[in-house]
This record gives structure tokens, C-alpha cells and sequence, in this order.
């Protein structure tokens, strides 16, 4: 949903999101009847999904820590995630502990291994720098301290606008 929340216009087909995701079309699919039944997103006569923003704002703001809690794994090179990643990285300044990363192979960062929602992230952030900001954003929302969650939530918030 957070991809599809950059979207203006039509959406794009399952099969581009799934090429663009790292995912199979049918596991995209799969997000878009659950969103679409959770009321986080609905359909058009056409079929394509779009985003009910105000409804995707509530559900990152009070369910998305509870319903993806943050799985912490040991040190490990990766992608920066959380404050640690555009834009809280600016915002926060990082003590002597290691940042949270996304592990992967091609990881420039070496810190403490933050599991993403899903295997591919890592690779779609890579393709889609907004998508990676809203990844970021999201898992500081998920695992971050209380300062973290409320400034990504703001955050958050102000790109996820109608």
C-alpha cells in the first residue's frame, strides 16, 4: 500500500508492481484484496486499486507496530533503515550504537540487521528512492524509540496527504 500511496494517478498493473517490488504478481494481488477488505484501499469499475490515505494514516500511526513488530537480528552489512535513513537521518543524530539495516549482500552500512516486511525490500528501495523513504519511515514507526515514532509519524503523515 505504501507503494501504491505514491501514486497520482491510475495504478499500475500487478504484473509492474510485482517487477518493481521483487514480488510474484500474485502475491501482489493478494496485498491488494487484503488492503481492499481491511478498507485500507478500494477498487474502481476498472478494477484498479487505489489507496484510502486517511485509512492507511491510522493504520501506521496505531496498528502497523503491532501488526509488523520489529524483528532484530546481530550485526550484519546492510541498508540504513529507521533514523538511520533518509529523511530522520537528518533529523536525528546517531549515538555510538549500531544502525538499524535492512541486511543484504550489497550493503554499504554495517550495523544491527533490521528485518524488512519482506525479503525484496531492500532491491525496490534501491529501484524507488520515495518507496524507500516511506520503508524507512515506516519501520522507525514499527521499532523506533517514542521520539523516532512520533517524528517519522509526522512524517509520514505529510506525504501520505490526499
Amino acid at each position: 500500500m505504501l507503494r501504491l500511496a505514491l501514486e497520482r494517478g491510475p495504478a499500475p498493473t500487478y504484473a509492474a508492481l510485482a517487477s518493481e517490488l521483487g514480488m510474484t504478481a500474485s502475491e501482489v494481488h493478494g496485498a491488494v484484496e487484503r488492503a481492499v477488505a481491511a478498507q485500507l484501499a478500494q477498487k474502481d469499475a476498472g478494477g484498479k486499486a487505489t489507496v484510502i490515505l486517511g485509512a492507511l494514516r491510522l493504520f501506521v500511526q496505531h496498528g502497523a507496530r503491532y501488526c509488523f513488530p520489529a524483528v532484530r537480528g546481530s550485526l550484519t552489512r546492510g541498508l540504513p533503515t529507521g533514523y538511520a535513513a533518509p529523511p530522520l537521518k537528518d533529523q536525528i543524530v546517531a549515538g555510538n550504537d549500531p544502525l538499524p539495516v535492512w541486511p543484504h549482500k550489497n550493503g554499504t552500512v554495517r550495523g544491527i540487521g533490521f528485518y524488512p516486511l519482506y525479503p525484496s525490500v531492500p532491491e525496490a528501495a534501491g529501484r524507488n528512492p520515495a518507496l524507500y523513504e516511506l520503508l524507512a519511515l515506516f519501520d522507525a514507526v514499527r521499532g523506533g524509540s517514542a521520539r523516532e515514532r512520533a517524528l517519522a509519524i509526522d512524517l509520514l503523515d505529510k506525504r501520505l496527504q490526499a
